[in-house]
């Protein structure tokens, strides 16, 4: 399996059995990490792995997933940190996926203060992963997510290609699975936006969420060869839609 496949096939795992992820596994984990862009330049992260198999006493109970191992992704605090963060560690649990492993998004409410900080970088979120007690991966069919109708707005026929991208956009995992994004589709573009917040600013789970969104689309748009950029147009920012907030916008080159 590799990232596209997981895309469709991965599922949210809280269930594992603790046996031992082996050291290359591991040290594989780390190189990809590294060789990987993030969303936007410029914002520095750090990526902590954390094993809780031995000593469950260290991190038992700081998570609302208990697994053998967890991913700390820390980052600078720049403008869009959280939707790079959730850029990167979307991409990190496909990737773990295409290993056999499975992984949750986990809530970080009872997190040692020591474990909110590393230097000057911030925890964005924890991924919890091991090997599943039952399975790692699912039909998209089985994925409990809105139809494309409900989260789309199409004012032309959309391309082959625009529908995989919204698929992948559909089936990308959100906090309390609360699918903050609508879609304004056309033939060779798709604008994104969120839910509209009284403060007019994304929160920053929701701001994670979006860099999930986004890292599901652009690994389907690099196995479909497609070159796309992910920009902000200033004309659809001047756009209001009831109870939404423009966020970027998906662009096929010609």
């Amino acid at each position: 399996m590799n990232l596209y496949e997981a895309v469709y096939a991965r599922k949210s795992v809280r269930s594992f059995t603790g046996e031992a992820v082996s050291g290359k596994v591991i040290d594989s984990i780390r190189k990809f990490y590294q060789e990987m862009e993030g969303l936007f330049g410029g914002i520095e992260t750090e990526l902590v792995i954390l094993e809780n198999r031995k000593e469950k006493r260290t991190f038992s109970g700081f998570a609302s997933v208990n697994a053998p191992y967890y991913l700390a992704l820390y980052t600078g605090s720049q403008e869009k940190c959280m939707m790079n963060a959730g850029y990167i560690l979307q991409q990190l649990t496909l990737y773990l996926c295409s290993k056999g492993l499975g992984s949750c998004y986990v809530g970080m409410s009872l997190l040692p203060p020591k474990l909110k900080k590393r230097g000057d970088k911030i925890l964005a979120c924890l991924l919890a992963f091991g090997k599943s007690k039952n399975g790692y991966t699912r039909k998209p069919v089985e994925a409990k997510r809105m139809d494309l109708k409900e989260l789309c707005l199409f004012k032309e026929k959309p391309r082959l290609w625009m529908n995989q991208l919204l698929e992948a956009a559909r089936l990308a995992p959100s906090s309390m699975n609360s699918q903050p994004w609508r879609f304004v589709v056309y033939d060779n573009r798709i604008h994104v936006y969120s839910k509209k917040y009284k403060s007019g600013q994304l929160g920053k789970m929701t701001e994670l969420n979006f860099g999930i969104l986004f890292s599901n689309m652009m690994v389907v748009a690099e196995e479909l060869w497609l070159d796309v950029d992910l920009i902000r147009l200033d004309e659809i920012d001047q756009k209001n839609y009831p109870n939404s907030q423009y966020v970027l916008s998906v662009v096929l080159r010609v």
